[in-house]
């Protein structure tokens, strides 16, 4: 990788720190609606985590280990609350969650 794009890539790394706060308080109905939606269950957080709009259902299934069922079902419920966007089998949360989203406590 050139150094170039490196720098560009800390650059936008620093960025998205610096406005974490701003955005958590812009998106707390969401992330509550997030929080809700996975509950405890690990399987749906790594699932979540990886919906990005860069994978499959099949892809994130596999990723995770979740059940092609269940991953189906927690799909149509992001649905339901307006938490994701799709286009048909891709499936890409509205608002992009930090890292650390799921290590937090629910602030």
């Amino acid at each position: 990788m050139s150094q170039e794009i490196e720098l560009l890539m800390e650059i936008r790394d620093l960025l998205q720190i610096m406005a974490e706060p701003a955005l958590a308080k812009r998106d707390e109905k969401f992330r509550v609606a997030i929080r809700s939606v996975a509950g405890k269950s690990q399987k749906k957080i790594d699932a979540i985590v990886l919906m990005d709009g860069s994978r499959t259902q099949a892809a994130i299934t596999k990723e995770t280990g979740i059940d092609p069922g269940q991953l189906s079902r927690l799909i149509k419920e992001l649905e339901k609350a307006a938490l994701i966007n799709m286009d048909e089998k891709h499936p890409k949360l509205r608002v992009k969650l930090p890292l650390n989203f799921f290590d937090q406590t629910g602030e």
